[in-house]
This record gives C-alpha cells, sequence and structure tokens, in this order.
C-alpha cells in the first residue's frame, strides 16, 4: 500500500499535473458559481480540451473540474441562496442564514475545512478499501436501492421537525413532478401534454434555480429589499470555536457520504440530504439548525465531497459510474484506450495511483485557494441588492438556457420561480420537494426492477435482509420521536409518584 502511495505521489506531484491539477480547481469553481452548469456539464464540456494531454494530466484535471465545481456550487448557495448543484441545495438552509446574519466568511470557510478533511478520509478508505467495498456496493441491487431510496426520502421529511405533515406534501409533489415524461421502463409518456420538450421530464437544474435564486428575489422584492450586510471583516474570518463545533459534523457527514458514494447511482445529493437529516436529529445545536447553524454548513459540504471521492470505488473497480459526473469521467477513460474494472489497478497503477493523491492535491489546492479568499467573497452582500437582484437574475437565465441551448428552460425557470415565491410567502418547505424531484426517477427505476425481480409481487423486497434493516430504520425515524413524545409524561409522572411513595 506504502508503494502504491508514493508511485501515485510521484506521478502526481510532478509540476506538469500540478498546473493541470490547478487549472481544473479553478475552472470548476468558476463553472460551479454557474448556476445550471455544474461539474457534469462543466465537464462534459471542457473534456474535449484534454484530448493533447497525457491520460494522467486529463483525468487530473477533469476530476479537479468536478470537486472545484461543488466548491464553487457552494458559494452561490451561501451568499444568494442560489445553489451551484444539487448536491448544494441542503447548504442554502443554513448557509444562506449564516450569510445573512453577516457571518458569510466562516460558512464558506467551513465548507472549504470540511470538503479538505473529508477528502482525507474518503481518500484513505478509497485507498485502503476500494476492492472490498466495490464488492459490496455491487451487491446491492434494485431491492437495496429502494429501500435506501425510501430512508431518504423519510429522512428529508423528518428534519422539518414538527412539521412532518408539510414536508411529506412537498415530497410528494417533487415526486409527483418528476412522473412527468416517458415512464422508466415503457414508452408511454405521461403528463405532457403533447410537448416534444416535457418528454424526458421536467429537469431539476431549471427547477432548482426557479425556486431558488428567482423565488428568493422575487419574496425579498415583496418584502422590501433588506439593507446590505456590513458584518466587520473580523466577523468575516473563522474562528476556533465553530471549527471546534464543526468537527464532530463533518467526520459525520464525511462517513455518511462515503458509504452512500459507493453506491451507484445514490450520488452526493442523497449523501447532503441525509447527512443533514441525521445531523439534525444528533447535534447538540439542533435547535438552531435552519436559522444559521454551522453544523448545517458543515455535514452537507463534508458529505457531497466524501460522496464525490466515493463515487470513484465503483469507477474504478468496477467501471460502474458512481453518478452522472463519473458517467463523463468513464468515457473520458475509454477516449484515452483505458477499460476501468479489477484489472485497472493491475495494468495501469501509475495512473490508477496517480489519479486517487490527487484528489488529496486537488482538496490541499481548494484549501488554500479558498480559505483566504472566504472573507473577500463574503465581501460580495456588501452590494446593495438593487444591484445583485439583476445580477442574480442575468445569471439564473444564462445558466438556465445553457444547460439545453432551450428557451424551454428559461420559461421553466420563470415557472418555478413564481412556484418558489408562492412556497415561500406559505412558509413551505422547499428541500423536501427537490429531493422529491431529484429522487423520483431513480425511486421509480428501483420499483419497476424490483417489481420485475418478483413478478409483479413486491414482497420480495422482505427477501433481502439489508432493505429490511433499512426499512425499519426508516420506520423508526418517523414512530420513535412520537413514541418518546407520548411516553415522556408518564416516565415523569411515574417518577413524581414515586418520589412520593419514598418520602
Amino acid at each position: 500500500m506504502l508503494d502504491n502511495l508514493i508511485l501515485g505521489f510521484s506521478q502526481a506531484l510532478t509540476p506538469e499535473n500540478l498546473l493541470w491539477c490547478l487549472i481544473g480547481v479553478v475552472a470548476g469553481t468558476v463553472i460551479g458559481l454557474l448556476p445550471g452548469l455544474g461539474a457534469t456539464t462543466g465537464v462534459a464540456v471542457l473534456l474535449p480540451l484534454t484530448f493533447a494531454l497525457e491520460p494522467i494530466t486529463a483525468l487530473i484535471m477533469l476530476a479537479g473540474i468536478y470537486y472545484g465545481a461543488q466548491y464553487g456550487g457552494t458559494i452561490t448557495s451561501v451568499l444568494i441562496s442560489t445553489p451551484g448543484e444539487a448536491s448544494s441545495v441542503v447548504t442554502t438552509l443554513d448557509g444562506y442564514q449564516m450569510a445573512r446574519q453577516g457571518r458569510a466568511g466562516p460558512a464558506l470557510a467551513i465548507s472549504a475545512i470540511g470538503s479538505f478533511v473529508a477528502a482525507i478520509i474518503s481518500l484513505a478508505l478509497l485507498v485502503t478499501l476500494a476492492p472490498p467495498l466495490a464488492d459490496l456496493a455491487l451487491g446491492f441491487g434494485p431491492i437495496e436501492q429502494l429501500a435506501i431510496m425510501l430512508l431518504g426520502l423519510v429522512i428529508v421529511v423528518t428534519f422539518q421537525g414538527g412539521a412532518l405533515v408539510r414536508g411529506a406534501m412537498m415530497a410528494a409533489v417533487g415526486l409527483l413532478i418528476s412522473t412527468v415524461g416517458v415512464a422508466s421502463g415503457f414508452t408511454t409518456a405521461r403528463f405532457t401534454f403533447g410537448n416534444v420538450d416535457l418528454l424526458s421530464g421536467i429537469p431539476f437544474v431549471e427547477v432548482m434555480i426557479g425556486l431558488f435564486a428567482l423565488g428568493e428575489v422575487l419574496y425579498q422584492i415583496r418584502v422590501g429589499a433588506a439593507a446590505p450586510i456590513r458584518a466587520r471583516f473580523k466577523d468575516m474570518v473563522i474562528r476556533r470555536t465553530d471549527i471546534t463545533r464543526s468537527m464532530p459534523a463533518i467526520l459525520r457527514g464525511s462517513g455518511i457520504g462515503f458509504l452512500l458514494g459507493i453506491l451507484p447511482g445514490a450520488g452526493s445529493t442523497l449523501a447532503s440530504f441525509m447527512s443533514y437529516g441525521i445531523e439534525k436529529r444528533v447535534s447538540k445545536n439542533r435547535a438552531n439548525f435552519g436559522k444559521g447553524a454551522i453544523e448545517g454548513v458543515a455535514s452537507p459540504e463534508s458529505a457531497n465531497n466524501s460522496a464525490a471521492n466515493a463515487n470513484f470505488v465503483p469507477t474504478l473497480a468496477l467501471g460502474i459510474p458512481g453518478g452522472a459526473t463519473t458517467a463523463v469521467l468513464l468515457g473520458a477513460f475509454t477516449i484515452f484506450g483505458l477499460q476501468p474494472g479489477p484489472l485497472l489497478f493491475e495494468t495501469q497503477p501509475a495512473l490508477v495511483w496517480g489519479l486517487l493523491v490527487s484528489f488529496f492535491i486537488g482538496n490541499v489546492l481548494l484549501l488554500v485557494l479558498n480559505l483566504p479568499l472566504a472573507p473577500v467573497f463574503a465581501q460580495m452582500l456588501r452590494i446593495p441588492y438593487a444591484y445583485l437582484y439583476p445580477i442574480i437574475l442575468l445569471t439564473s437565465v444564462v445558466g438556465a438556457f445553457a444547460v439545453s441551448n432551450n428557451l424551454f428552460s428559461v420559461w421553466l425557470v420563470v415557472l418555478f420561480g413564481i412556484l418558489g415565491w408562492i412556497l415561500k410567502e406559505l412558509d413551505l418547505p422547499i428541500a423536501p420537494l427537490v429531493l422529491g424531484l431529484v429522487l423520483g426517477p431513480l425511486l421509480e427505476k428501483s420499483l419497476v426492477q424490483t417489481s420485475a425481480l418478483g413478478q409483479g409481487n413486491l414482497g420480495v423486497i422482505f427477501t433481502s435482509p439489508v432493505a429490511i434493516v433499512v426499512l425499519v430504520s426508516a420506520i423508526a425515524l418517523v414512530v420513535l420521536p412520537k413514541a418518546v413524545v407520548a411516553i415522556r409524561p408518564r416516565v415523569a409522572a411515574a417518577r413524581e409518584r414515586a418520589k412520593e411513595t419514598a418520602r
């Protein structure tokens, strides 16, 4: 193992690879700042530029774009409540609230630190456990995937606290929207009303931009533009207590992200939502979640970075992409004449270990670049909103149009922007709607495959011990809190009676 790491560092630390790694993370950060582009589009668009490079150099640059874009998406999530990536949606819940309180600098800094720690942990797990974890991931079929999707939905619905019904309702709306288009495994179009643009479904990127960016702007215009934030520069710098409070959340988020990241299809988005939901349950500061808790930023950001690295486990070890971006990277492997799979570690050790070590180097570069720049980025909030709102609207419209070069995407952003404004006025949670939309196609695909495995009998799900454990956990998340609330007064009364009897 040590020989492999030395080999990896010797490949990744050459001046040429370091330069292209730096170019990749900077380009990825810029791409992530633009709503709608994201890591997948960025890697796909810039892939042709790498054809003249050596395979390892090209893959290091493309991987740099991947995790650079994730951090770029975090910047807009925190500063203007406009997630650049679906995995950054949950960061807006507390990150934007911190920004409104003049603490955007610490929110961005803890994102960079959390991503760095997650990168170290996931890299350590990646280099030591990649082959056995790949075998474990391979054992997760449609039945287990279906159970995990249901658990993810339950966690997101229940992290709305007492608003369980409203969370479930919004998740159901997200699932309903995801049914638009051609059904998974069939050729029947649903709810398209003859519109060919709807055959492939309603894309979540446009929905995300509309609900968060346009919806927030419309809401702020209605309530009256808030005054620009005049926080002192020292308040923009992260404190030691912030890091101390966030470290348990970072460690938990890193573990959750890695476990979900190794499962093909689960992806960074589900990891960030599940990590936030679990952190809200176990954190000592849980009462402040949604109001600007720094743990609410640290946990999902660590999870999505850890999941992004873990996505490479099935990609490298099995040749199965862990997510959309790794699917594009898998295409890059084949373009360079490489075949990801069990033999790749033996036939191309210099390339594999050089690429894995570059994840660590890329995250160091991101930390070095963004930690000092976090207070500088936060100064953006000093711009009067009369100037900031047009910039947000312009980047949202351009970002939506860039997704498919189609005005239909722009109209979708407008439509969901109005919906986002109405939801804010009614104080309805938006995050469950987004996750319902993201998980809808995956859930339907797993459901269809599970039904096929059971020949129409969904009871086949109870033949999998893993699925049973996951489903029992989901039920416990709903039932246990209510049971504790119901039992607590009786237990207290019993203790009082025991004390009176003792007297």
